[in-house]
Order: structure tokens, then C-alpha cells, then sequence
């Protein structure tokens, strides 16, 4: 973990609902309770500002049983 929050951006496959929007969230703020997390269902987008390494937040995401990748 870093010190200081940065911005990531996460390209997220496999979200179809609000459901999974608040699936997502909730694995992101788990690993980073203290995370800020905004997602456009529309263009899988996600970004979170977190002290957790955008590889950890792509990793748990997908474990959860979505495809992360990081993006720009």
C-alpha cells in the first residue's frame, strides 16, 4: 500500500445491473475501506481514488467474477 490515495482507473467486463455496480463497490471498498469508487455501468468504467495498487484492485475484482483491467 501506498500513502497517499491515487486516482485508478479500472475497465471492468461482466457488469449488467445496478447489482453488480454495488458488487464491485463493495470488493474495492473491502480491500480499501477508505477508497472513493465511481462506476459507469455503460462503459464498464471504473475509477477509485485508493492507497491499495490499481494491480490488488484488478485482482480482487476479478476474483469476484468480473474481468479488471487497468486502464488510462
Amino acid at each position: 500500500m501506498s500513502n497517499l490515495p491515487e486516482k485508478i482507473v479500472l475497465n471492468v467486463e461482466g457488469m449488467t445491473c445496478g447489482g453488480c455496480v454495488e458488487a464491485v463497490k463493495r470488493v474495492i471498498r473491502k480491500a480499501d475501506p477508505s477508497s472513493v469508487v465511481e462506476i459507469d455501468l455503460g462503459s464498464g468504467r471504473v475509477e477509485a481514488v485508493s492507497v491499495v495498487s490499481s494491480d490488488i484492485l484488478a485482482q480482487a475484482v476479478t476474483k469476484a467474477g468480473y474481468t479488471a483491467h487497468i486502464g488510462a
